[in-house]
């Protein structure tokens, strides 16, 4: 598998592209629950396919190359990228996962996208393990399940690069309290530094349709939170820093103008922003930005955080 300081792209796999749909990439007709434990009788269906199963489970989308790395992280006994693969193969075959991908005008995409099936839900469901999915799931538009991959792989480096890292949540649930609104960042992960409990919590921004006007309502939101926040709320003990996550460069730019030309000020925190590419970096500590006013203009600048080394 390429380590990810060697992927030469430009632009992000989980960015949005115009004209972009989701195409069924499974397994279609039945099988039946006997064969499945037949093929679990012969070995065909071990430990690790429940692993395997378990990670899709909690993190509803995943790429190969995520399954991958979280496996050698939690030091699973998988030896390669093609033995992930095969077994994922074995499956599909057998309905338990399916996979879909991406295709525009632009051409395919470059990788497969797996999530549960119905068998993969009942098998779980006979180890004990808690499987919230259904059908409906599968039927999440591109920009949802991107955004997912995005903040998945967010998580994914922060877990293999980051010496302060100590646990993550996706969706945490919000309270906005003078709104009385619930409303779910796309992740939230803690980190223990200096004997302190650090909270970042990250918000995933694709270029889909209407992403400035959805921004501007979400934002209403975390401002709420913030400046009503006490120690507690929504879980935190202490205010969780917001970081924006975007496709790329321009598109920080492009975030950052949307609060300024909207005044949207939080007076608790700073804004930080990142991209998936960022992520990419042997060491997280300089994947953080902020913009700054300079002679009447902004500027973007690259924060170093030591709590991210």
């Amino acid at each position: 598998m390429v380590a990810d300081n060697e992927i030469k792209t430009t632009v992000s796999p989980f960015r949005i592209r115009e004209g972009e749909i989701k195409v069924f990439d499974g397994k279609d007709g039945y099988v039946s629950m006997n064969q499945i434990i037949q093929k679990m009788n012969l070995g065909h269906i071990s430990d690790i396919h429940f692993k395997i199963l378990d990670l899709i489970n909690k993190y509803e989308f995943l790429t190969s190359r995520q399954i991958f790395q979280i496996l050698e992280y939690e030091k699973a006994d998988i030896k390669n990228q093609d033995k992930l693969n095969n077994k994922l193969d074995q499956l599909i075959r057998s309905k338990i996962l399916t996979r879909y991908y991406f295709t525009s005008p632009e051409g395919s995409g470059i990788y497969r996208v797996y999530c549960m099936e119905k068998m993969g839900k009942y098998l779980l469901t006979s180890r004990e393990v808690e499987c919230k999915w259904q059908p409906s799931d599968n039927a999440k538009p591109v920009e949802m399940i991107k955004k997912k991959l995005a903040g998945n792989q967010l998580v994914i480096a922060y877990m293999r690069k980051v010496k302060a890292y100590s646990d993550f949540k996706l969706k945490p649930i919000i309270q906005a309290k003078v709104m009385n609104k619930q409303f779910k960042p796309t992740v939230s992960i803690d980190l223990m530094f200096n004997r302190r409990k650090l909270s970042f919590v990250f918000e995933v921004i694709r270029r889909n349709e209407g992403w400035k006007n959805k921004l501007i309502e979400r934002m209403n939101l975390w401002k709420d939170f913030y400046d009503n926040f006490t120690p507690g709320d929504s879980g935190f003990l202490s205010i969780p820093q917001l970081v924006f996550v975007c496709e790329d460069d321009r598109h920080m730019a492009e975030t950052f103008k949307v609060l300024v030309t909207n005044n949207i000020k939080i007076q608790k925190i700073n804004y930080y922003y990142t991209t998936d590419l960022h992520q990419n970096s042997d060491s997280l500590s300089k994947s953080l930005y902020d913009f700054i006013e300079e002679n009447g203009k902004y500027k973007i600048r690259n924060v170093e955080a030591k709590v991210l080394i």
